[in-house]
């Protein structure tokens, strides 16, 4: 922000440009602090998926994604089950 308001005040599009990146980093830093500092917020509540995985509503398991064709390929290995069972 110095430089630009140094060497550049004229240029109005490169001090929107940092306002906007500027107010994006807090905002995602403020979202962090509310996650306790995880990346991405949690789904359901831990509690709620134990009590699923529990009564049978949910299953636990492994999620293994190709990694040349992440968009394309992957699939969950169940816990409890043998190596060749998949879903």
């Amino acid at each position: 922000q110095n430089y630009l308001d140094n060497f550049w005040p004229d240029l109005k599009a490169a001090h929107e440009l940092s306002d906007s990146i500027l107010q994006a980093r807090r905002e995602r830093e403020s979202e962090s602090q509310e996650n306790n500092g995880k990346e991405y917020p949690e789904h359901l509540p831990v509690e709620i998926l134990e009590a699923g995985i529990k009564s049978g509503r949910f299953i636990q398991g492994t999620l293994n994604v190709n990694k040349h064709r992440a968009q394309l390929e992957a699939f969950v290995r169940l816990q409890g089950f043998g190596s060749k069972e998949t879903g």
